[in-house]
């Protein structure tokens, strides 16, 4: 099966579909530093770095599948104030439209924040593909119930040409806990007390080591959205988002989590070469798709098929 990747960032939806047995034939993304990781990954990608808003789609590749994970910051409710570069973000949706009109693929799956159904527009998006012949399956996955050592619910939206929604039986895995990840020996401690240090912060360690009774585990470096004490390495970390928000504890010393970690905690391979600066990694790696939980949803959409 013949893919693209619209909005391909750092290319968790590709190495999904790879892993699926398709074959990503064109990807295409607004920032060159993730195109430029895109096709590090994915060599034999046709690579586009455009607005995909203005986006010539006779110039793409034909293909059998389209995925598209449309900027999610607009809707994600970890995005603060309402802000006015969020209708833009909003906006790229409707480049899933424009995509789906010209090739009219038989398949197409869409991934962004659950709350992307609460958009405003989502009726009239949800209209415009259904005129398109598109029969919609919207599904909340975690990603931690397809081996992901992360708990990350996103929305994925499966269109298929037919006359119902398609249905699929998709794997339930073993949940990995955050200790398969995390490094005890590497990275670059700190004491935890120290002048710099934050009395909410404080706070969260010393909640921690009383409620889990031990002294390694993970604690939210900022409160929105991300509770008040630590998070036991015996369970999936939470999510992973685009700056960074998990902090390790070791005994009187923390350090923040590398970005190799992070990987591993998106279910990318261990080897998936990633930009040298760490916050730019993190960046990609929190706007990404989990890899395993593509693999999955696409294999269960070939099997079905």
């Amino acid at each position: 099966m013949r893919a693209i990747d619209l909005f391909a960032g750092a290319g968790g939806f590709s190495t999904g579909a790879v892993q699926a047995g398709c074959t990503v034939v064109w990807a295409g993304n607004h920032w060159q530093a993730a195109v430029d990781v895109h096709a590090a990954n994915h060599p034999h990608t046709e690579h586009a770095c455009q607005d995909l808003q203005q986006a010539d789609w006779r110039a793409v590749p034909a293909h059998d599948l389209l995925l598209a994970s449309p900027a999610c910051q607009g809707h994600s409710p970890a995005r603060g104030k309402e802000k006015p570069h969020h209708d833009a973000l909003r906006s790229t949706a409707w480049a899933v439209v424009s995509a789906a009109e010209y090739h009219r693929p038989p398949v197409l799956i869409v991934e962004n924040v659950p709350e992307f159904s609460d958009w405003a527009l989502y009726p009239a998006w949800q209209l415009a593909m259904e005129a398109l012949g598109y029969a919609l399956a919207p599904m909340v996955i975690d990603a931690a119930n397809h081996g992901v050592p992360q708990h990350r619910s996103r929305l994925f939206i499966v269109g298929t040409r037919s006359k119902h929604p398609i249905s699929l039986k998709l794997p339930q895995r073993e949940h990995v806990p955050a200790s398969a990840i995390v490094n005890f020996d590497a990275g670059a401690w700190s004491p935890i007390r120290t002048a710099k240090r934050s009395p909410a912060t404080l706070r969260r360690i010393h909640q921690g080591r009383r409620d889990l009774g031990c002294g390694r585990f993970l604690i939210p470096y900022y409160g929105s959205g991300s509770g008040l004490t630590g998070r036991s390495i015996h369970r999936p970390i939470g999510t992973i988002t685009t700056v960074d928000r998990w902090g390790v504890v070791r005994g009187n010393r923390m350090r923040m989590l590398r970005a190799d970690e992070a990987r591993a905690a998106m279910g990318f391979p261990g080897d998936y070469q990633l930009p040298a600066q760490h916050k730019a990694a993190m960046h990609m790696l929190g706007n990404a798709v989990c890899p395993p939980v593509a693999r999955d949803l696409i294999a269960s959409l070939l099997e079905a098929a």
